[in-house]
């Protein structure tokens, strides 16, 4: 009988790869990536999309709003304001080497302030909340599915797994926006981390 915790007989899956923050002036296009923005030794502001760089006379900036606002603006293909963030305050999220962290690790250590912090991916076992928070589910081949959010803490489904449902991130906003509620999948908490 499988551990109602993994779901499997067998040992640990591979986590995903993490996210690496990289300067926006390292970083080619910038269309619908995620960023982060901020000031070194000031702070950090995520959950941030980009558009194109623009220039504006000697500057280049970067147009970044909120990642609720762009879902909209790509579903309903509308306008929305975009804050226009000189390019060397804005980095963006990267997908960095799978294995450079260790899964389980202690996220809240000490970093500098020259940069945004790098997230090693949590299990979903081990985080402390999930509802609301960016997840990736690991594929039965290894592959990553991104782009999703969790709906609920973790649970014992029908089948006696310990589960999370998690729901795309288009529909996870839509539902702030619209009121309708997301198609959602259970997935096996072994096979979610967040980001």
């Amino acid at each position: 009988m499988p551990d109602p915790f993994s779901g499997r007989r067998d040992g640990a899956l591979d986590s995903p790869r993490p996210i690496v923050p990289t300067p926006a002036t390292m970083a080619g296009d910038l269309r619908g990536r995620r960023v982060l923005v901020g000031l070194p030794g000031h702070g950090w502001r995520g959950d941030l999309r980009a558009d194109e760089k623009v220039v504006q006379g000697s500057r280049t900036y970067v147009p970044v709003m909120p990642e609720s606002e762009w879902y909209r603006a790509e579903a309903e293909r509308t306008e929305v304001f975009a804050a226009l963030v000189p390019v060397e305050r804005v980095w963006v999220e990267e997908l960095g080497f799978p294995g450079t962290t260790t899964p389980g690790a202690k996220v809240n250590q000490l970093v500098s302030l020259d940069e945004p912090p790098r997230r090693p991916p949590v299990s979903a076992i081990d985080a402390d909340t999930l509802t609301g928070r960016r997840v990736t589910q690991i594929l039965d081949d290894g592959d990553e599915r991104r782009d999703l959010r969790a709906v609920t803490e973790s649970h014992v489904s029908d089948d006696g797994i310990v589960s999370v449902r998690v729901a795309q991130e288009l529909d996870w906003y839509r539902w702030g926006w619209s009121g309708k509620l997301p198609r959602t999948l259970e997935v096996p908490a072994h096979l979610v981390w967040v980001e």
